[in-house]
């Protein structure tokens, strides 16, 4: 789960296949560390059906999120997660072979959380890391 303000990764979870699960347990992740305000949080997503599922509206629903979903066939709504997943590919999938789901698990979760969210700058950020961002917004903007 991607914050658009920040491009910060929220929410993550892997798995052997793309399931309804695997989609619940990182909205479950994002909502567990933002904490967002009911009916006020857009959580945008496409057309899978792991998104489209009765058990991920319910747990949307649940969490007080409001659901999106651009038109089927639209590339542009979804462009800035698909930058995310090209560079994590580019700069981890890519970089070797992994022996194991649990050694990638560890590898995927280091690069988000480790060298993604605090350090990897962002031309549309003004050149600072997500976590960056955040804090001189947060810092520029007390009251929010």
């Amino acid at each position: 789960v991607l914050d658009c303000f920040s491009r910060r990764i929220i929410g993550h979870s892997i798995d052997i296949r793309q399931t309804t699960e695997l989609v619940v347990d990182a909205m479950a992740a994002a909502v567990a560390r933002r904490k967002p305000a009911k009916d006020a949080t857009i959580l945008h997503s496409d057309h899978g059906t792991q998104f489209t599922s009765w058990t991920f509206g319910k747990r949307l629903r649940d969490a007080g999120l409001l659901g999106s979903m651009g038109t089927v066939g639209d590339c542009y709504d979804n462009a800035m997660i698909e930058s995310f997943w090209g560079s994590m590919q580019l700069e981890l999938l890519d970089t070797r072979k992994w022996q194991t789901r649990a050694e990638l698990a560890a590898a995927v979760f280091e690069w988000i959380e480790c060298w993604y969210n605090p350090f990897r700058r962002h031309s549309s950020l003004e050149m600072l890391s997500p976590v960056d961002y955040e804090e001189r917004h947060r810092t520029s903007n007390p009251a929010t």
